[in-house]
């Protein structure tokens, strides 16, 4: 199957919906344009909760060329894959250089920009638009956190299941502690004092997430944990 990126309408972009590090002062278009480190925190109505854990993104890493643990990833995939929430593309470029048909889906302007200048073919817009070829793909992509994305990660999976063919594999990266299991509004910031509009997001372990996967209807294949990160492999 070929994979054709397709752009946004005219317009579009006042009405999207606002996504990670997004709005505000946009500390996550900054950070991709610097390479640097964000911080993300539960926030209420009068902004972020100081008493709140604060969750580290090394967005360097990010828009770095895939490391080895990003490769193995890919290890068995021959068909084209998704990447939803690419970010700056490094799966995506990745998987094209291994020769998989790859597409990239995000929500940032700033990110797309960045993944196609990289040679990633990548669609702006929300996981939860109509996408090309749903229902064909071999494998979706959630990591580096994705399983957040709209802080309903059953609704998410139920998503990504749509997404992929039968028998396909939605490859999920789930928080290093099995126990997590919060869902919460987040803003992010920096270094420099910027913050984000406030966003739906969520955190969950392999345990939550198993549970979630039973409730989109997905099926465990396999999971495991190399370099500090945890991983999932779904399928319907």
């Amino acid at each position: 199957m070929s994979v054709t990126p397709w752009d946004d309408q005219s317009g579009a972009d006042e009405r999207r919906a606002t996504g990670f590090g997004a709005g505000g002062d946009e500390p996550y278009a900054a950070a991709l344009s610097g390479a640097g480190t964000l911080q993300m925190r539960a926030a209420d109505a009068s902004g972020p909760r100081r008493d709140a854990p604060v969750v580290e993104f090394d967005v360097a890493r990010w828009s770095a060329p895939a490391d080895q643990v990003d490769r193995s990833l890919l290890n068995g995939v021959d068909g084209p894959l998704i990447d939803l929430g690419c970010g700056p593309g490094r799966m995506v470029v990745a998987a094209q250089c291994a020769g998989v048909p790859a597409l990239g889906v995000d929500l940032s302007a700033a990110a797309v920009r960045v993944a196609r200048r990289a040679g990633a073919d990548v669609v702006r817009g929300s996981v939860f638009d109509p996408l090309p070829a749903e229902g064909y793909w071999d494998t979706a992509l959630l990591i580096d956190g994705n399983i957040g994305i709209g802080g309903d990660p059953v609704r998410l999976l139920r998503r990504a299941g749509a997404i992929i063919r039968v028998g396909g594999s939605v490859i999920v990266e789930a928080h290093p502690d099995p126990r997590m299991d919060r869902r919460f509004d987040a803003v992010v910031t920096d270094r420099r004092g910027r913050v984000s509009a406030a966003f739906p997001w969520a955190e969950i372990g392999l345990e939550a997430l198993l549970d979630s996967a039973d409730q989109a209807g997905l099926i465990p294949r396999a999971a495991w944990t190399v370099a500090h990160r945890t991983f999932c492999d779904l399928t319907r």
